[in-house]
């Protein structure tokens, strides 16, 4: 059975039981979106394979990236930056785990009878040991977005298993590293789901070259960067709501809007106009990581599609 099949079975269930509470706004949301990502996933001819492959894609860059840190960055650099020698063995751990991940999905994926992707060549820009663990705040965040997006996408319940055990380490792999970094554990009461092409977009940027037969049917929309305000070395804003933000993009010309996708925004994607000279405003009520794209239109219900979406996401960590 689909999931959206499932989840609409849960609701029937639930509306005929009146002694429970129905559904609140926010999981009626959420079952719309799990709709809307099911119908998406057939329109891109996407199969659990598919996702699996996908998976494995973005958990060989997150390996690579802690391989590579602890490789250039000893004990020390990390010290330098008030992480007792518990949390470093943490920070190495999350590396760790990031490796069984790959070996458990490429296991998976044999087993169905398919080749598993091999890594492909990146280019992280490591300077310093700050920047690393920043990145990796970063980085995590986007893992736990990739797995909640991609769970409404899978049909098969024993793979959707599979990326669950994985989405509920990813998740405590980024609250450690919010803890480290002396930011809030938990800014919002839930985790934001991005879909497929929104991510790649956000690993693109890291990937210089793969190898023949690891290339993804994705294809990364133009990048977006911040030009004003600048994030400071943490990569963190301390920024009020109607803060003018400035973008760079191929994509500027064309936009209508600024998408601001955050849990805590109506819908999922609170949208604010944007013209290439002014910029857009910093919504209200935001917490945490925003993504932030720029769009062709504002959805009325508040629910970003790729068919919107010109240029980012981008990430914003405003706390």
């Amino acid at each position: 059975m689909k999931i959206a099949g499932t989840v609409a079975c849960l609701a029937a269930v639930a509306s005929a039981m009146p002694a429970q509470p129905k559904f609140t706004e926010r999981q009626t949301q959420i079952y719309d979106l799990a709709k809307r990502q099911n119908a998406a996933a057939e329109a891109m001819g996407l199969t659990d394979i598919d996702i699996l492959v996908f998976a494995l894609t973005l958990e060989w860059l997150e390996a690579t990236f802690y391989q590579q840190g602890f490789a250039q960055f000893g004990d020390d650099q990390f010290a330098a930056l008030g992480l007792t020698e518990q949390q470093i063995e943490d920070l190495k751990g999350i590396g760790a785990s990031e490796n069984t991940h790959v070996v458990f999905l490429q296991s998976a994926i044999a087993q169905a009878g398919f080749r598993p992707v091999q890594p492909c060549t990146y280019n992280f820009g490591f300077t310093d040991a700050a920047g690393m663990v920043a990145t990796a705040a970063v980085l995590e965040s986007v893992g736990v977005s990739a797995y909640l997006g991609a769970a409404p996408l899978v049909s098969d319940p024993g793979i959707l298993g599979t990326a669950g055990s994985i989405l509920t380490v990813e998740a405590r792999h980024q609250s450690f590293i919010r803890v480290a970094s002396g930011i809030a554990a938990s800014p919002s009461p839930f985790d934001t789901p991005l879909g497929p092409k929104a991510i790649f977009s956000l690993a693109a940027p890291f990937i210089e070259s793969c190898p023949e037969g690891s290339n993804l049917v994705l294809e990364a929309f133009p990048t977006l960067t911040l030009s004003e305000p600048t994030i400071n070395a943490a990569g963190v804003n301390a920024l009020a709501s109607g803060t003018p933000l400035k973008f760079e993009s191929e994509a500027v010309a064309g936009a209508q809007f600024c998408g601001f996708t955050n849990s805590a925004a109506p819908g999922g994607t609170a949208f604010v106009p944007f013209t290439e000279a002014e910029g857009c405003a910093l919504p209200q009520n935001l917490a945490g990581i925003v993504y932030v794209s720029l769009t062709s239109e504002a959805a009325a219900d508040g629910v970003i599609t790729d068919d919107i979406m010109l240029a980012g996401p981008m990430v914003l960590q405003l706390s």
